[in-house]
């Protein structure tokens, strides 16, 4: 009879799968922290995003809202003496969160960058007015 392997903690690697913040049913709030500061005439966001590449992260402005949102994916494999497979596994997840931060800003005025797992994300105070359409925000 296959048994799944173990992880070092002695969960069933397929429970521990489904405990990934992508699949446990648990809200993006949960699973991307974020703390907000008023600095300099503007606001300051930090986000953690731990684990997540810096190409599957997505910032856009529509309507007054900022949405972050996110994408992660992983594989498994684990073969036999013969190069048959025995254990195989993949999943991927998404999450998304929105900020109404104001009608006033543009895609121009927000300054987002990434590092050590956490997105920096910074823009201005600015009083309601005219919005852009539509706009992706460039990651650096």
């Amino acid at each position: 009879m296959f048994m799944l392997p173990k992880n070092r903690c002695g969960a069933d690697l397929f429970e521990e799968m489904f405990r990934d913040p992508f699949f446990s049913g648990r809200s993006a709030s949960a699973v991307m922290k974020t703390d907000i500061m008023e600095k300099d005439g503007g606001y300051v966001m930090d986000i953690d995003m731990p684990g997540i590449k810096k190409e599957n992260i997505r910032a856009e402005l529509e309507n007054g809202y900022l949405t972050i949102s996110a994408g992660s994916g992983s594989s498994r494999e684990e073969k036999d003496d013969n190069g048959g497979y025995i254990y195989r596994e993949r999943h991927s997840g998404s999450c998304s969160r929105s900020f109404y931060i104001g009608e006033g800003l543009s895609q121009k005025d927000i300054k987002a960058s990434y590092k050590d797992g956490i997105l920096h994300i910074a823009f201005p105070k600015i009083d309601a007015g005219e919005l852009e359409s539509k706009k992706a925000i460039p990651i650096e």
